[in-house]
């Protein structure tokens, strides 16, 4: 595999960590009543990895590329809430993702 598919793969992982992470975090700081999205939340951003991680070990590139979409959309959306809630940090943090893992993917395509 090509250092393009390596770096996809790689930042398209750590993307779901990192968003994996913040469902981690507001499921330990959640009241009882938020407790259940932060639940669906975790859920969602687990398997995220764990599909990110079967993507560094089947050398598939039409794999790699669909998490990356995958994740592209997820941080994109983060994004996109983090300016409704005028966070800034929630808004540029997942912006920034997204255009990285974008990259990362469009490299991947193009070589």
């Amino acid at each position: 595999m090509t250092l393009a598919f390596w770096t996809c793969a790689i930042v398209t992982l750590i993307s779901s960590i990192v968003s994996c992470g913040y469902a981690i975090a507001g499921l330990c700081s959640s009241a009882n009543d938020s407790r259940p999205p932060s639940m669906y939340a975790f859920a969602r951003s687990a398997a995220l990895v764990v599909v990110a991680v079967i993507g560094l070990f089947c050398s598939s590139e039409a794999f790699v590329a669909a998490v990356a979409v995958a994740m592209i959309l997820v941080q994109g959306i983060d994004a996109v809430i983090g300016a409704v809630i005028s966070d800034r940090l929630k808004t540029i943090g997942p912006a920034f993702t997204a255009a990285a893992n974008a990259a990362a993917l469009i490299w991947m395509l193009v070589a």
